[in-house]
Order: C-alpha cells, then structure tokens, then sequence
C-alpha cells in the first residue's frame, strides 16, 4: 500500500502492533489521538494537554484524548500516514515537512521575511496561511490552523558571532529544506542535515558546530549545555500546522465540529502565547548557564539579510513571485 503525499508517494510503514492497539479499531467519534514531536514542557506539548482538558470537559466525557508527545508515534511520514489511515485522528507537522503537500508551504522558508510574531499571525490566519493547508484536503487531512515554533537563531560552540563574518565556515545543523540549507550556505556557513534525534549528541561529540534553532526548542532540549554561544538573528520564522483526519473529522456532529475548532482556536492563543512569553525567561537563565549572547544591532542584522536575497531568487519560481510579494504586502498593511 502507498500512501500520498502531496506531489510524491510514501512507502506504507508498518504501524500494526503500535502500542499494542493494531488488531483493534478505535471508535474515532470517541476517542482522540494527537502525536506531535515535542517534549511535554514545551509549550506544543503544554498546548495539547491543554487541548485534552478542554474536548474532556466539554463533551461531558463523551469523548478521550490520549496525546503521543516526543515524536512517540514516530517520525512525520508515520504521523501523515496515521492521519491517512484512522491509527491518529490529530497530529502536527512543521511546515518544510508539508511542502511536498503544496510550495505555498515554502513561503515559511524565506530567510527574514518575517518581522515580528505578530506579523507571522497576519500570514498563518489569513488567506495564505489557509490556501496552503486546503491543499491537504484531497490526501484526506484537514489543516485546523498554525502553531508557533519561532524565530531561528544561532547556537555554536566554537566562537561568538558578533558580524556575519564571524559566523563564516561554522558547521551548522540544518533541516532537509533546501531553502533552509541555501540560507545558511548565503551566511557562509556549512549546513549539516542531521536528524533531529541525534541533534544534542552530535552538538556534544563536536560532529557539527552548531545549530540554528528558536529558543523554546534549544531551552527545552537542553542544547544550551552544549552551545556556549548565542547570536539572535531571527532568519527564519517557523510555524507547526496542526492536522485533523478528514475521515474523522466527518463523522462528527456539526456541534462536535464546532466543539473541536473552538478548542484548538483556544489553544492555539494559549501555546503562541507560551512560545512568546518564554523567550525572555529563556534568554534569562541561558546567560545565568554561562552562554554568551549576542544581539544583533539593526546595521549587522541589514548585512545578514542581504546576504540571503540570492535565496529569493533560487526559490523564486517554485515559491512564486507574487505569493512573496502578497506576504510582504500583507504584513506592511
């Protein structure tokens, strides 16, 4: 069995016997399964406990809600496929996971497109944030709206990075985005794709320099033991789509529809808010931990910017010239 995925084919991955529940079908109007990649601190994971709390109460019990934190269900393409198949009803996927699905997805690659969290809002909830998940509709998955990750900075363990220069010849972990990897390349860096459960050993055996990644997900993996230096650069904004099977989603009650939007609309606030709220907290105890921290000043962060403009005109054609320009009119109104 093949299972689609945007514009390519995933191979069926064996998901009988997971958790011991393969043999049974789940009534799906009753009972909820989220996965998602985080650690329960994390605001994500927080987010969906919360989540759990609201539908439990809500449906006077009617319904349960068994979440599946730190990628427990398995990597993205198992979490695509559960959703595909009735094993998940929910998950979350970050949006370079997604672009196979549709390349409005890539407009979340572009390096300092973004200004601010609020913004990302105006482009997550408006019309481009929603044309982008409505392409998940026909592989049976409904995208019920954005969560935030953050802004990308970066962490390195051999020297501070003050200037751009500085940051010249680093040996960086990377995502599989090829934007993401032409970012960093434009910065004079040298991207590493390594996969994310080998992160924090790679960092501490010196297989890579550094990472750029936001500061939640640095905090809570505990990558500031193993970076003794911070440069906040904020080149890329990043967003998790969180996803609903549309089989399930069909099968219920208008009202219960409702009830499971209304949900996750209060969630949602309630994990951006988290992500946002930590980060000064985070900045905070990192430099009680011993981390250096550098601020860009606003004539450094225009020199970084530019350096990254010949992204824009590698990925041009496959993002779309006025999907760009949209955003960035977008966020000036």
């Amino acid at each position: 069995m093949k299972l689609l995925h945007g514009k390519k084919y995933f191979s069926a991955i064996m998901i009988a016997g997971f958790f011991g529940f393969a043999t049974t079908i789940v009534n799906a109007q009753t009972e909820i399964r989220i996965a998602h990649p985080n650690v329960p601190d994390h605001p994500m994971g927080k987010a969906f406990s919360y989540f759990e709390k609201l539908i439990e109460e809500r449906s006077d019990g009617e319904f349960t809600v068994d979440v599946y934190h730190s990628s427990q269900f398995g990597n993205f393409d198992s979490v695509v496929q559960g959703l595909q198949t009735g094993m998940l009803q929910m998950g979350s996927a970050s949006t370079p996971n997604l672009a196979p699905f549709s390349d409005d997805f890539l407009i979340f690659d572009m390096p300092f497109l973004f200004p601010s969290y609020e913004a990302a809002d105006l482009i997550t909830d408006g019309p481009i944030g929603r044309a982008a998940a409505q392409a998940l509709v026909e592989t049976g998955i409904i995208g019920l709206g954005y969560i935030d990750i953050g802004f990308r900075h970066i962490f390195n363990n051999q020297r501070p990075v003050n200037t751009i220069s500085d940051a010249e010849g680093l040996r960086i972990r990377s995502t599989p985005s090829g934007a993401h990897i032409a970012t960093l390349k434009s910065l004079g860096m040298n991207p590493t794709s390594i996969s994310w459960n080998e992160v924090y050993t790679a960092l501490q055996q010196g297989t890579v320099d550094g990472i750029d990644i936001d500061l939640n997900l640095a905090w809570f993996n505990n990558f500031h033991e193993v970076n003794e230096h911070l440069t906040l650069v904020k080149s890329l904004y990043s967003p998790h789509l969180v996803m609903i099977s549309k089989a399930f989603y069909e099968t219920l009650s208008p009202s219960e529809q409702i009830m499971v939007s209304e949900a996750f609309a209060e969630m949602k606030l309630y994990q951006r808010g988290l992500i946002r709220q930590n980060e000064e907290m985070i900045l905070e105890e990192m430099e009680k931990a011993g981390v250096n921290i550098v601020e860009l000043d606003s004539e450094e962060s225009i020199n970084w910017a530019t350096a990254t403009e010949g992204v824009y005109e590698e990925f041009e054609d496959k993002v779309g010239l006025d999907l760009i320009e949209r955003a960035r009119a977008t966020m000036s109104e």
